[in-house]
């Protein structure tokens, strides 16, 4: 080959894979959140979408294509949460720290070129997971980020309290353990009467914030168990003296009916009295003639009576003349 046709050659390969190399973005976010990863650079125009494929690396070991043909795949895992927008960009929605790795958009045809994202997440929780911060009064808070290929900077991953003040070592209430590749821990202890809030932070080579995430321990103070426990006792005991006052004062009304109702022996029906008036004046008199008038006026007393004894003497009749 003479050296004119290497030139080409060379010229071919050398033009080949700048194109395919394309350009690189890089991501940070926490889960649950949303990510929109571009199809296009700055002075590319947006492609056809049917001729667009997205790859996805969780490492370097297993190429998966998550869209093929600007279609989600639905077999893929992420498949549900996946969708492809009209510049033919990749959303991801809900994200997880399964997520984090590298994406490439390739587009196929003429000129064509892979553009790759590499997405990280950021997580932050107690642990383990379970521990419990009331049972012996600290916790360890374990910050991690997921990348592409599990390697982080030294000293890329910081944490810093509620004051914005960077927390090194061993302090007041917290000990930080050494970075050891993409995780870093941090042991609090109980704060009594307010809450800290502690904050990991991931910083590139000249201590940018990229990405922070936030957590604040669920302490209970001891004393305001105890507040809480004298106050539901305190509420029993009224509730017990008031339901005290309340029967104490039925009884005394119940005592109180039974002695103003009369005396009545058992097997007795219950005594009747009846009253009658009855006024008698004489109208037989004449209209022309004045003639006194006599007024009676009867009145009966009827006593109870029993089957034993039945005495007419219990009947009175009070026979009354005014005069």
């Amino acid at each position: 080959m003479d050296a004119k046709r290497l030139l080409e050659v060379i010229l071919i390969l050398v033009l080949h894979f700048q194109g395919i190399s394309g350009r690189k973005f890089f991501l940070y976010k926490r889960p649950g959140q949303d990510a929109v990863l571009s199809c296009t650079t700055e002075s590319s125009s947006p492609p056809t979408c049917s001729m667009v494929d997205w790859l996805y690396n969780r490492d370097q070991t297993e190429t998966l294509t998550d869209v093929r043909n600007g279609n989600v795949e639905q077999n893929s895992a992420r498949g549900a949460r996946l969708s492809v927008n009209t510049d033919c960009s990749l959303v991801i929605n809900n994200i997880t720290a399964e997520d984090a790795g590298r994406y490439t958009c390739r587009q196929w045809g003429d000129g064509s070129t892979d553009v790759d994202t590499y997405l990280s997440v950021l997580t932050i929780s107690p642990s383990p997971p379970d521990a419990d911060p009331k049972r012996d009064g600290d916790v360890t808070l374990k910050c991690s980020l997921f990348r592409h290929d599990h390697c982080c900077l030294e000293n890329s991953i910081r944490w810093v309290d509620e004051t914005g003040a960077e927390l090194l070592g061993e302090g007041d209430g917290y000990r930080v353990l050494q970075q050891t590749d993409c995780v870093s821990f941090l042991t609090v202890k109980r704060q009594s009467g307010h809450k800290r809030k502690y904050t990991c932070q991931v910083v590139d080579e000249q201590k940018n914030v990229k990405i922070e995430a936030d957590y604040t321990p669920d302490f209970n103070d001891p004393n305001q168990i105890y507040i809480i426990i004298g106050g539901v006792v305190g509420v029993v005991v009224v509730l017990v003296v008031i339901a005290a006052v309340l029967i104490i004062h039925r009884k005394r009304a119940n005592m109180t009916e039974d002695v103003l109702k009369p005396t009545q022996h058992p097997g007795e029906p219950e005594s009747n009295l009846t009253y009658v008036t009855v006024n008698h004046a004489n109208q037989q008199a004449s209209s022309c003639k004045k003639v006194k008038k006599e007024e009676v006026m009867y009145s009966t007393v009827k006593s109870q009576t029993t089957e034993a004894d039945e005495d007419p003497s219990s009947l009175y009749s009070n026979v009354r003349n005014p005069k």
